[in-house]
């Protein structure tokens, strides 16, 4: 397996993204994102992605749709990065597992890095509307599933349980960073996440022994 490149996992080259729709979901994915959603209209979108309102329009139908492409966009390129990232180098579960902070770390002293997409946005909307809730639980689903994964490889007795503190912990630190501007939250999470892994080796031992 290919090594990652270590990079802003929301940075895409303007060479990558040629079409209008690319350039509208890039352009709208860092200013929704550095400034928020609900402070930027379609007019500041469409003057740095260099279309009209018109196309914008044509492609997304409206600002709420265009929203959503952008979470879903952004959902997409993290968890390729991020999973790519640890699966990066292959070794045991465990070695895996513990490259989930350091990753965190990296982008967390990105310049641009401006906090989870998905958090910024559901904290900004109506917390009764569904819409963007069910994107983000999607996206946390798919992530806590790889999570999942690796802890019952590492031989935790409930995998389940263990990824979704390690996804607090995640959650936790990028919360964190984004307000402290600290990388360093990473390794303060990071300190927690070790104290989980005897459970792993525990559940382990109680399989051995069970054979």
């Amino acid at each position: 397996m290919a090594v990652l490149e270590h990079r802003d996992p929301h940075h895409r080259d303007v060479a990558d993204a040629p079409s209008p729709r690319d350039r509208l979901i890039e352009s709208a994915s860092h200013l929704f994102c550095r400034y928020g959603i609900n402070a930027v209209g379609v007019d500041a979108v469409v003057a740095d992605a260099g279309t009209a309102k018109t196309t914008l329009y044509k492609i997304f139908a409206s600002k709420e749709k265009l929203v959503e492409a952008v979470l879903e966009h952004e959902g997409k390129a993290w968890r390729e990065w991020f999973i790519g990232g640890l699966e990066s180098g292959g070794g045991s579960a465990r070695e895996r597992l513990s490259r989930v902070f350091p990753l965190l770390r990296e982008w967390f002293a990105q310049e641009r890095f401006y906090g989870c997409p998905f958090i910024n946005a559901v904290g900004e909307h109506d917390k009764a509307d569904d819409r963007l809730r069910a994107i983000t639980l999607r996206h946390k689903s798919l992530v806590l599933q790889h999570l999942a994964s690796l802890c019952a490889e590492a031989g935790s007795a409930e995998p389940e349980q263990m990824a979704h503190q390690v996804g607090l912990l995640i959650d936790g630190a990028i919360v964190a960073a984004m307000v402290t501007r600290d990388p360093g939250c990473a390794d303060v999470a990071e300190g927690i996440f070790r104290s989980l892994l005897p459970h792993a080796n525990g559940g382990a031992a109680q399989a051995v022994r069970a054979r």
